[in-house]
């Protein structure tokens, strides 16, 4: 048999009619309608005086779409636009560059108002807010969690703000927070590629605005969790005190960077303060201990009811260890928390239920976030808001409408399983219809997505 029978009497030519792509993009832009983002963004972005050829929330909530459909760039706003059987009026590349030119930190203030009031309008159309897990169980009903951390950006060209970072690469180092609920990104700050990792300001900024993103009726009970570099006073000191207002509680588990103090009650540890660590399912993890260092150390100047927790771990082949860890062959990290219920293997295990924030992160990158399109930072920050609003398409599809393996799949599944179905348009009776073919073995999810959006009720 030969190698290339499949592609016998097959042509390609120019020619066809009623037929379209990229189908599922369409359900993104229902649902941001339907939802009410794209009139919000149209008030928000209204300005006195001032009628713009193409309504500024319909050309933001488009880029969004775009981002969320794998487009990278702005010129691949003309996917959508040469698709206008579907799509309607587009905006052109230009009138999306002079639509993110435009956006002053006021916009950009007004845009996260509008993405927060929108978002509350989302979580009360979901049945339940989905429970945080770790080591194969719930945190508890009502607890949402928010994930802080930092990434760095790559640059390949001279751009504003673009710097040596930490890690001899060139680039920026954004900071933001994720719902890890949710999967959704609260929010981001684009700074310069030489910003501290642990600078405590940046780390104030966010999780405020990440809070403030969070709906009223869910902020009674949140926990905050990091790596060690949100381990400032500044930080912990600004936790302790959410956590004392009347009408919240707030739980942070924060990691801690292990120096002389720790490493000397590491070594008054008993052997029988250690306890058998918890794997991700719940089981006993083999050759990984925690044990609690609070009592042995000196916190005077940390917050009140702060504890401190240690893990060790026999290293992976590889690992680099320093000279205290290749004394003893354990591998050691800790982290400080302020709960005091629950069990030190419990809230390692949640601790280190933080490591998804990485995944978050690496979809938010393959969402709009590994490629900033200008050489201006207000626009590239203009950008790194609308790749946001993307993410939370992506996550509200997802919750609102999706069931099984696509309700749970990363962007580049959902787009090659999904968003870039192709299907016939067929017109008649003065309406339009998606023909996806049968043999789509996705076919009824899409269909069922679009009757799901249908159904939402308009926003008021």
């Amino acid at each position: 048999m030969q190698v290339t029978q499949w592609s016998k009497g097959l042509s390609v030519e120019v020619g066809g009619h009623g037929v379209v792509s990229h189908v599922g993009a369409a359900l993104l832009r229902l649902l941001a309608d339907r939802s009410g983002l794209t009139q919000a963004l149209s008030v928000a972005l209204s300005r006195r005086g001032f009628v713009p050829g193409r309504d500024r929330g319909r050309v933001l909530v488009d880029l969004a779409v775009m981002i969320a459909d794998g487009g990278e760039a702005i010129a691949d706003i003309e996917v959508l636009r040469h698709q206008s059987e579907v799509f309607g009026q587009v905006a052109s590349p230009a009138t999306c560059w002079r639509a993110l030119d435009e956006i002053s930190d006021v916009g950009l203030r007004r845009i996260a108002r509008t993405r927060a009031k929108v978002r509350a309008r989302v979580w009360g159309l979901i049945e339940s807010v989905p429970s945080a897990r770790a080591a194969g169980r719930d945190l508890g009903e009502g607890v949402v969690v928010l994930d802080v951390d930092s990434t760095i950006v790559l640059a390949h060209s001279d751009k504003d703000g673009a710097a040596a970072t930490y890690k001899h690469t060139y680039g920026f180092h954004p900071i933001l927070v994720t719902c890890d609920n949710t999967g959704e990104l609260l929010t981001i700050k684009l700074r310069p590629g030489n910003a501290g990792a642990n600078t405590a300001a940046d780390h104030l900024t966010v999780l405020t605005e990440a809070v403030a993103q969070v709906p009223a009726a869910h902020r009674r009970h949140l926990l905050i969790r990091g790596d060690s570099a949100a381990a400032t006073h500044a930080v912990l000191d600004w936790l302790t005190a959410q956590d004392a207002k009347r009408d919240r509680r707030v739980e942070y588990s924060i990691g801690w960077s292990i120096g002389e103090a720790e490493r000397a009650a590491i070594r008054a540890l008993p052997a029988a303060a250690w306890s058998p660590a918890l794997a991700a399912d719940g089981g006993i993890r083999d050759g990984a201990q925690v044990a609690e260092l609070t009592g042995l150390l000196a916190l005077a100047g940390w917050p009140p009811g702060m504890r401190v927790i240690v893990r060790r771990e026999r290293p992976h082949p590889g690992a680099q260890l320093s000279l205290f860890e290749e004394r003893d062959g354990w591998r050691y990290t800790a982290f400080v928390t302020n709960t005091t219920a629950g069990a030190l293997q419990w809230l390692e295990a949640r601790h280190r239920a933080h490591a998804r924030v990485e995944d978050r992160i690496r979809c938010a990158k393959d969402t709009g976030l590994r490629r900033l399109p200008s050489r201006e930072f207000a626009i590239n920050t203009a950008w790194c808001q609308i790749a946001a609003m993307a993410c939370d398409l992506i996550a509200w599809l997802q919750l609102l409408t999706l069931d099984g393996d696509l309700a749970k799949a990363e962007p580049k599944r959902l787009r090659y399983r999904l968003l870039h179905t192709a299907a016939r348009l067929v017109r008649g009776q003065r309406r339009r219809r998606l023909r996806i073919p049968p043999t789509w073995p996705w076919a009824n999810q899409i269909t069922a997505a679009f009757t799901r959006i249908a159904v939402i009720p308009a926003p008021g």
